[in-house]
């Protein structure tokens, strides 16, 4: 059976739905950064995602290739992801022109930036896609609150609300920086599921104080 990232690491990808503290180790990921509306038709944030997939299975097809990963498995690519703030910081939900964002797919730690450059080549080519615009993406979270939200995406600020007050009632700040980012973790393809019925693991950076 494939490694699902989603069903071996549930503390990351499946928490419950009420604010709990959590501390994420570095990982790796696919990522585009850009900015503006992410349901503007056409727009930077839909050209992004396309390219994040296109470059997530090349790596995930590799070992049909002739290029040869030391340690690879079989894995399931992992759900999308997104890095969001706006020139103020803090994400302004009113204003969704004014976002910007890094678009993300989680990598196994098996990928290194050799082979990131690889695919970044392989889709290009095979695909007749511009992937230039993608990057190796080292993130380390640390120390954050994080909660499943249910639900669509403009009802997140109650949630936010009530992660801002645990943090609080547990001795911990809003840690917002220019390397550490409100974070949503997408399990839910809008496509197919009704608003209500979506699923996004919300994350914020915090500090003890």
């Amino acid at each position: 059976m494939a490694f699902d990232f989603k069903r071996e690491y549930k503390e990351f990808y499946l928490p419950k739905n009420k604010p709990a503290l959590v501390t994420i180790p570095p990982m790796n990921y696919i990522a585009v950064r850009g900015k503006g509306d992410p349901n503007q038709e056409g727009g930077a944030y839909k050209a992004a995602v396309g390219v994040l997939y296109a470059l997530a299975y090349t790596l995930k097809m590799s070992y049909k290739t002739g290029h040869a990963i030391d340690g690879f498995f079989e894995y399931v690519v992992p759900p999308l992801e997104g890095f969001w703030w706006s020139e103020s910081g803090a994400v302004d939900f009113r204003d969704k022109a004014a976002f910007q964002w890094i678009s993300a797919i989680r990598l196994p730690d098996f990928v290194g930036e050799k082979d990131f450059r690889w695919a970044v080549e392989e889709a290009s080519r095979k695909k007749k896609l511009d992937c230039s615009a993608a990057f190796f993406y080292r993130m380390e979270e640390g120390l954050c609150v994080q909660m499943m939200h249910l639900g669509p995406y403009d009802n997140e600020p109650a949630s936010l609300a009530a992660m801002d007050a645990f943090a609080r009632e547990n001795g911990c700040e809003l840690d917002i920086t220019e390397t550490r980012r409100h974070h949503e973790i997408y399990l839910s393809d809008p496509r197919k599921a009704p608003p209500e019925k979506w699923k996004t693991v919300l994350r914020q950076p915090i500090r003890r104080v």
